[in-house]
């Protein structure tokens, strides 16, 4: 059993109003899990009324709920919690390229905007579907939500430089090998190129070093946020599937400022409001 730390001491930071958390997930009982068990979140399950207290604690007012790889190709615990939610939530969900216009259409009537890539451990779709993804994913005006390992990242960016979608490179690029100079110039290019976003959010799964300040994620995050600080967005990666004793569960308004001395200070209304306005399709905030 794990014990989520929901309150604490006050972020720093003051969070704008139509302040919005771009990563998370969330679940409802009812839904079958994958059966090896990866990407289920520690018991007991983290529920919308938990994030709901998580919200008011960081100033958080909209939310962008993502696929978990625990639900693997259904998303139907996804579209549950966006309801569960209402007019404050959106969520990327997880499609093929044979995905149906009619499951497109009901996707995106129930709140879905973006697509989901997860090339990682327990991902649901990977790589080998990026181009078929972002077909769909661009025919129905989605982002998409890409996640690998980005030591690849050059090797990677004339087929990522290809993509007809808005896209947001998650989790800081995830660089497992090491950030490099040329890791580096490879993102620039790709947010040059008019569709790649940047995502600061668990910095924890990100790093080569380690906390609380985690100094190769805040160097490169120092770096493309004052590049281009109208491309960067933020979220709380919550509720840290990857903690599975309370002693490990991270500090989320401790990670939100620090998310946040990353960016010049005036980028950081930017980050948290006006960015994922644009790329999530939430209402401007008033």
């Amino acid at each position: 059993m794990i014990d989520r730390k929901l309150t604490g001491a006050k972020p720093r930071t003051r969070m704008p109003k139509g302040a919005c958390d771009t990563q998370m997930h969330m679940y409802l009982p009812g839904y079958n899990w994958r059966a090896d068990g990866k990407g289920v979140p520690a018991e007991p399950l983290p529920t919308p009324e938990m994030y709901r207290k998580t919200m008011g604690w960081l100033g958080i007012d909209r939310v962008v709920i993502t696929q978990g790889n625990g639900h693997q190709m259904d998303n139907a615990s996804l579209l549950a919690c966006i309801a569960e939610m209402g007019e404050c939530a959106r969520g990327v969900a997880v499609i093929t390229g044979e995905t149906s216009d009619a499951e497109m259409t009901r996707l995106a009537e129930s709140g879905i905007v973006g697509a989901r890539i997860m090339d990682l451990l327990g991902g649901a779709v990977g790589l080998d579907h990026l181009e078929a993804v972002d077909a769909r994913a661009h025919a129905a005006g989605w982002m998409m939500a890409v996640q690998f390992d980005g030591t690849v990242l050059p090797e990677l960016e004339p087929r990522l430089a290809k993509l007809r979608s808005n896209w947001v490179l998650d989790h800081h690029g995830k660089i497992f090998g090491g950030i490099t100079p040329e890791h580096v110039a490879t993102i620039k290019r790709l947010i040059d190129g008019g569709r790649c976003w940047f995502k600061f959010a668990g910095c924890y799964e990100a790093t080569t070093t380690s906390g609380p300040d985690y100094p190769d994620i805040a160097a490169l995050s120092r770096e493309i946020g004052a590049h281009a600080p109208e491309r960067i967005v933020w979220g709380t990666n919550w509720p840290h599937n990857a903690a599975s004793r309370t002693e490990d569960y991270p500090d989320d308004a401790h990670l939100l400022d620090l998310a946040m001395s990353w960016l010049p200070d005036d980028a950081q209304h930017r980050a948290l409001v006006e960015n994922p306005q644009q790329l999530y399709g939430f209402p401007e905030a008033s």
